[in-house]
Order: C-alpha cells, then sequence, then structure tokens
C-alpha cells in the first residue's frame, strides 16, 4: 500500500474512471512482467490501472478513451502547458517523434482516461502533476484499426 500512497496521494477513490481493450491490457501486462530495474515504479503504476480499469474488447472501446497509438492532446495544469503526444509502447519511441511512451509516467497516467478526465500523478521523484485530457486526435479503434 506504500508504493500505491507515493505513487498516486492518500486519495484512490479520486481518482477518474479508466477503460482499456482487452489486446492492450494483455500487451502491457507482458511489458509490466518484463520491466527493467529502472521501469519498476512505473510498471507497478501500471499494473494497479490494469487492476482497477474496465477492460472492454477493442471493438467497444469508447471513441473519446485514450487508447495504445492514441494521439492526444492534454494540459499539464500545474504548468499550464498543452502538448500532443501518441502514446506508443516503448519500442515505438524511436519511430514515432511525438511519442509517448506507456512506460513513462505521464504516458502511463493518460491510458484509459476520457476527454475532459483529469488525473493527479505522482512522478518518481515525488513531483506531482495534474493532467487533462483536452482532446483526442485520433484513436485506433475509432478509425478500425482493432488487432494492431
Amino acid at each position: 500500500m506504500l508504493i500505491f500512497s507515493v505513487l498516486f496521494g492518500d486519495n484512490p477513490v479520486a481518482r477518474p474512471p479508466i477503460i482499456i481493450n482487452r489486446l492492450d491490457a494483455e500487451r502491457l501486462q507482458r511489458l509490466i512482467d518484463d520491466a527493467d530495474k529502472q521501469d519498476i515504479p512505473v510498471a507497478e503504476a501500471l499494473e494497479i490501472e490494469l487492476e482497477r480499469c474496465e477492460q472492454v474488447e477493442p471493438e467497444n472501446i469508447p471513441d473519446d478513451v485514450v487508447s495504445m497509438n492514441s494521439s492526444v492532446m492534454f494540459t499539464d495544469i500545474n504548468r499550464d502547458k498543452q502538448m500532443t503526444r501518441t502514446l506508443v509502447y516503448p519500442h515505438a519511441l524511436s519511430s514515432n517523434e511525438n511519442g509517448l511512451s506507456v512506460m513513462a509516467p505521464i504516458g502511463a497516467a493518460l491510458l484509459g482516461l476520457k476527454v475532459g478526465s483529469t488525473i493527479d500523478w505522482t512522478l518518481p521523484n515525488g513531483e506531482q502533476v495534474c493532467l487533462r485530457v483536452d482532446a483526442l486526435l485520433f484513436q485506433p479503434e475509432a478509425a478500425g484499426q482493432y488487432h494492431r
């Protein structure tokens, strides 16, 4: 429970609901299981997110939910900075100019959120961020790409 408090703060009830497609969840679990030592804090946070998420088939994921390979516009509210990134698996970072790894703290925080949702997230250095999903510019499932 200490890890949960460090990563998420003391109020897990306040976390927004998340939805993850079943195929992404299976791939993410493999990433978590094979995480390198330096990735352990994010892997543990991601595993907690997988445990609390609603899993759906790829065809049933709502078109306003951040899934893997989605291009998402979001705001770091603490810094009043808006960014657009594509949420990718670590191996795809080198081929995606605006990629954000799901194994990065911010990437793990965005996964499964709906447009308009905000989430408070603690970075490995202890810094708190508050992120808001502003828009999805592309979502594979909405484009009919279910088994990418």
